[in-house]
């Protein structure tokens, strides 16, 4: 059936303002009116005043591990008994929300029932709000605990001081305070006026669960969030609607730092709908959050804005990175990578030690850019009132987008509000706000709230891109096949030359995922690092450069093993060797674990060994497969936790390949909701797969060739692992990342899998380019793999 856009009834009713304005049935709204037995009510229901918040503060609570602990900041307790608990942090399917709820109300010992959960503005009280680098709960779970208890303590003093009772003889359960020697009981929602004006408790004093006490940490709590979305409740970017409202769709030079030659906006005008067009400041370098510029197609809505910018004609001067050829450039970075390059950490002599190996072994790597493409493009809303301004939007960084709207506006930062809807996918693509900025220069000129809408083809065009890399690894075998020996070179452009021009080296932080912290037990062990300038922006996306490091050298423990002709699993063990504790900064790298200290978060083989084991024990490691059949295996830390994959493939004679399944242990120390970690790791998986298989973003002139679906290919639910299973460890180690580590290991676990399979070695990703077919060369060894002509020993 086909839809003809110009009927499309524009958006849902407004969540965020509670406008009880009627407007025209919206898709989502037709499914929650078809699906349940009566029509919702629009924003949340006002049970009474605010109580409970009063100022508090103590000393010692702001200086908890993670950062202020003071109640008020995040518990809210109504007279109603409903726990309201703000989250500075964003949503975006992770389900941070319900994490951070079953944090604070384990501790606070809430009613789960009575929770509801309050999204926090962008404000720097919260501390660290940005989404990313899996830090949510590692970052803030004492801090959170340390909130519930706290408030749970003046709960239970204000029944004491209440009944005229000691404190010893209260204790609080369900939401409720009980006095142990009587029948006494309170709700929290008769106490929290009187709890609001107690002095909180200094940190010494806030007395924490033993892990034995807990009820909701390390439980399978159901989701916050997918009642809210399933009955087409939440409110995303899109969905925001302020009274006014325009809605702007973006003409954006094709290259970054391009500018406008000349602009014929006739056409546009005359489309019905369209109100006018405005150029935007064109963009100087360094990129930063900043808007790349072109003009804005403003318009009464979405679909006549998008019509209005067809229409529009515009003459783009092309600027200094027309000389972007993806394709070109790839053959650049390796020749750099055959280079020597900068030495960036170094164990033995890894030089005299290759030259003595009895078997050398050498393999390039290339993973192209890649885009976040959430299923949500970005979406942001502003509003001015005087020199103050409101904004709106799916952002995994507020506090970013607060400064840079306020910088690029040239307004103080507390002028500037930034309200966080949900976010249909993040990625990483939403840490950077220059669409906020967009809808905040374009609502100042029109002097009305005006929405940007990011199309696909803008998300994909014009986004911030994962960093294509080229890698060179060499390795040295001793008689017994052994290995004594590697070398490890990367080049890559980096995520600084969005921020600073100069930039076109590596730098340490971006090393750390995955290269420099590299945990085998080899003798000699040296990492270099080339240059190569970037032409488009460059910017982080799951898992960031993890992807491409562990792509690199896990494939490469693979054809160590086969070089020495022992199975790839024991050797990839016998690579992590005995348990330890591995120390990048011993050996020259510069190394921060994820900015978490390294005595409570060491690099810890143990830990990787036994999810190796486990993830074979799950797959059936060793046991006889049917013709045309392959396991493949990877492991790696990120973000401070561990996870193997193993794949299994089948290829046909002809080529056809299809994933049987995936088999997948993670060790992330404390887990908060072992349900969700075990989606995350489902999901990170399959982002890993399905980028593996055909993610690849090219550019010619400049431009960024792929505009939608078609060209830039997802897997799709045909092609997922018919079986998937999951282990999570269960550990009393500090909680590491969940969201991102599943997602570096599923590439070299597929691709060792195909060469198990089929004998064929992929070194080049992604496995199917596009319009290079859906089938695996089999019969043609080096087909999609690197030009190894000009390496001189190859041993595989």
């Amino acid at each position: 059936m086909s839809v003809d856009p110009d009927h499309i009834v524009p958006g849902p009713l407004n969540f965020l303002t509670q406008s009880k304005t009627l407007a025209p049935l919206s898709r989502r709204e037709f499914l929650h009116k078809t699906t349940a037995a009566s029509g919702f009510m629009l924003g949340l229901s006002l049970l009474g005043p605010s109580i409970g918040r009063a100022d508090q503060t103590a000393a010692g609570l702001e200086n908890a591990p993670g950062g202020d602990a003071t109640p008020s900041l995040f518990i809210n307790i109504l007279a109603d008994g409903t726990t309201e608990i703000t989250c500075h942090r964003s949503e975006m399917g992770q389900q941070t929300w319900t994490a951070m709820a079953q944090i604070i109300a384990d501790e606070l010992e809430a009613d789960w029932q009575k929770v509801k959960i309050v999204q926090a503005l962008g404000d720097p009280k919260y501390g660290d709000q940005n989404t990313d680098g899996s830090r949510s709960v590692r970052y803030n779970l004492t801090r959170l605990r340390t909130t519930g208890a706290a408030m749970k303590q003046m709960l239970i003093e204000a029944a004491a001081q209440q009944w005229q009772v000691p404190v010893t003889e209260c204790q609080a359960e369900n939401g409720m305070i009980k006095h142990a020697g009587s029948s006494q009981q309170l709700n929290y929602g008769a106490l929290a006026s009187a709890a609001g004006q107690m002095k909180v408790p200094n940190l010494a004093d806030v007395k924490l669960k033993s892990r034995d006490q807990w009820k909701y940490i390390g439980k399978a709590v159901a989701s916050l969030t997918v009642p809210l979305i399933t009955e087409g409740k939440g409110t995303f970017g899109i969905d925001v609607k302020v009274p006014d409202m325009l809605v702007a769709v973006i003409a954006r030079p094709p290259q970054v730092f391009g500018s406008i030659k000349s602009v014929d906006d006739s056409q546009t005008l005359a489309v019905k709908g369209v109100v006018k067009t405005v150029r935007l400041p064109q963009l100087e370098p360094p990129a930063l959050f900043k808007p790349l510029g072109g003009v804005a197609v403003i318009a009464k809505d979405t679909w006549s804005a998008i019509k209005g910018r067809r229409a529009l004609q515009v003459d783009w001067e092309a600027g200094v990175n027309a000389v972007y050829d993806s394709v070109a450039f790839e053959k650049s970075m390796m020749e750099t990578a055959r280079k020597a390059g900068k030495v960036r950490m170094q164990r033995g002599d890894t030089t005299a030690a290759l030259k003595a190996a009895d078997k050398k072994v050498v393999a390039e790597y290339y993973a192209p850019h890649l885009s976040q493409s959430p299923m949500e493009p970005p979406m942001a809303t502003a509003r001015w009132n005087g020199d103050k301004v409101e904004c709106w939007g799916c952002i995994q960084a507020p506090q970013a987008a607060r400064r840079t709207v306020a910088q690029v506006c040239g307004v103080p930062e507390e002028n500037v509000t930034i309200h966080v809807t949900l976010l249909g996918g993040g990625f990483g693509r939403k840490s950077k706000p220059d669409f906020f900025v967009e809808a905040a220069l374009l609502a100042r000129e029109l002097k009305k709230p005006v929405k940007v809408v990011w199309t696909r083809e803008d998300d994909l065009q014009q986004g911030y891109f994962h960093s294509v890399s080229a890698q060179r690894l060499e390795g040295g075998l001793n008689a017994n096949g052994d290995c004594d020996a590697i070398l490890h070179r990367t080049v890559f452009p980096t995520i600084s030359s969005t921020f600073s021009t100069e930039a076109n080296e590596p730098s340490y932080g971006e090393l750390r995922l995955g290269a420099s912290d590299n945990p085998f037990a080899v003798k000699n062990l040296q990492l270099e690092s080339g240059s190569a300038p970037a032409h488009i922006r460059i910017g982080w996306l799951r898992s960031v450069c993890n992807v491409y490091h562990a792509f690199a050298v896990q494939s490469f423990a693979a054809e160590l093993a086969a070089a020495a002709q022992q199975d790839p699993k024991d050797y990839l063990l016998k690579l992590i060797g005995e348990p330890r504790f591995v120390d990048p900064n011993q050996e020259g790298a510069e190394y921060d674990n994820y900015g978490s200290p390294l005595e409570a978060y060491p690099i810890d083989t143990a830990r990787l060994a036994h999810v190796t084991r486990k993830a074979a024990e799950m797959a059936g490691w060793g046991r006889q497969l049917p013709k045309g059949h392959g396991l493949g295996i990877a492991t790696h830390r990120s973000f401070v936790s561990y996870v193997s994959t193993v794949v299994e493939v089948k290829v046909s004679d002809s080529g056809e390949l299809k994933i049987i399944g995936v088999w997948s242990a993670m060790d992330a120390g404390t887990v908060v909701n072992p349900g969700h970690a075990s989606a995350q790791m489902e999901g990170g998986t399959l982002y890993g797969l399905s980028n593996a298989l055909y993610g690849e973003i090219t550019a010619k002139n400049g431009v960024v060739q792929q505009s939608n679906f078609p060209a830039w290919r997802v897997m799709r639910m045909h092609e997922s692992p018919p079986m998937m299973k999951t282990h999570i460890v269960e550990s009393d180690a500090p909680p590491g990342g969940v969201g991102e580590p599943p997602t570096p290991p599923a590439a070299p676990a597929l691709t060792n899998a195909i060469y198990a399979a089929s004998g064929l070695r992929i070194r080049r990703l992604p496995i199917f380019p596009a319009g290079g077919g859906d089938k695996l060369a089999v019969n043609k060894q080096q087909a999609n793999t690197i030009d190894t002509s000009n390496v001189s020993e190859t041993g595989v």
